[in-house]
């Protein structure tokens, strides 16, 4: 089967960074489902990935967490899925990537196909619904319930990035406030179509632009980018008992007395937690997927595809990566269709 695999670390310039390659068709077991991929959408953690791999290996590393396709064949002990079933996932960390003509993934954090939405379209979504469901509801523990939310506010620090764009729809959903950052025009005008009520520039103070909108602080802040470029500002913007989850290392030292006598709650999210340690609550990312698809074909929660690619290939692979590391994309982009 075809693949797109890396080696070894090279900048994204160089034609060797992503190479095409053949490999075996893998055999599902167990509880794993083979999927036929039809598209794959990048994100971050696909090249933060690619640049770690500092050193050569003799075996290629197949990359890519985020994927729609077909059901081929299933595992001995599988239960939600058979063959011809469209689904949609994000994957496994510590396992082979989707960029490849077929992928073998746990069924348990599988969640069918929105009906309404093409491959490429919901390719976009699994990683970053994953990460501003659990974001929003598990770590930072905002209700569902729009009534038990009225009065509060959440500021989304990268409101028009993959996460951001789908947090915000989420959050507005939920029943908060919500205050987007940005810091162009166009970004500006992606996140507020997607639902938020205002926004704020992230290369300024924070404290400033919220007082002029009416905002002494914020309930919640939900940091999806540099967050030790932003921390003063999250420190100062976060109301006491207020909440913050971050999804993006620190990568330097940060204060973190501030927060004390506001007696903040700083959590984190990844979404590959629960599939790395194989959690006893693997499946409730099956569930979740699920439930985003019932609100994409109601009309709740829209795709946020940004840019179409084709076909699936290494050149097109390296492009997307390329943009990602720009960090000047706007919603997801997704590449669809192995040449065959």
């Amino acid at each position: 089967m075809k693949a797109v695999a890396i080696y070894r670390y090279l900048p994204v310039s160089d034609p060797d960074c992503l190479v095409d390659i053949e490999t075996e068709k893998p055999v599902p077991a167990g509880r794993d489902i083979l999927v036929e991929v039809k598209a794959i959408s990048v994100n971050p953690a696909d090249t933060r990935v690619r640049s770690r791999k500092a050193d050569g290996e003799d075996s290629p590393s197949i990359l890519g967490w985020d994927a729609a396709g077909i059901v081929v064949q299933t595992g001995e002990e599988c239960t939600l899925f058979k063959p011809g079933d469209e689904v949609y996932y994000a994957g496994d960390l510590t396992r082979p990537g989707c960029n490849s003509e077929f992928h073998l993934v746990d069924e348990r954090i599988v969640g069918r196909k929105p009906r309404s939405l093409d491959f490429a379209q919901a390719a976009a979504l699994p990683l970053t619904s994953l990460t501003a469901w659990e974001g929003l509801h598990a770590r930072l523990g905002v209700s569902h319930s729009a009534e038990a939310n009225r009065g509060k506010s959440i500021l989304i620090i990268g409101a028009a990035g993959g996460v951001g764009s789908i947090a915000v729809q989420l959050a507005k959903l939920a029943g908060l406030t919500v205050i987007g950052t940005s810091s162009r025009a166009e970004s500006t005008e992606w996140a507020k179509n997607l639902g938020a009520d205002y926004m704020i520039n992230h290369r300024k103070p924070f404290a400033p632009q919220l007082k002029e909108i009416g905002f002494a602080a914020v309930d919640y802040i939900f940091c999806l980018n540099d967050t030790g470029g932003h921390w003063a500002n999250m420190a100062e913007a976060i109301a006491p008992q207020g909440k913050i989850c971050i999804i993006v290392p620190v990568q330097k030292p940060v204060d973190i007395d501030p927060l004390m006598t506001k007696s903040v709650t700083i959590t984190w999210e990844l979404m590959f937690t629960r599939s790395m340690f194989r959690t006893d609550d693997m499946i409730e990312q099956h569930d979740l997927l699920n439930e985003l698809a019932h609100l994409i074909d109601a009309g709740k929660v829209k795709t946020t595809l940004g840019e179409r690619l084709e076909p699936i290939h290494a050149a097109n692979l390296r492009l997307a990566h390329e943009k990602i590391e720009s960090g000047a994309t706007i919603g997801k982009i997704v590449l669809e269709n192995f040449v065959k």
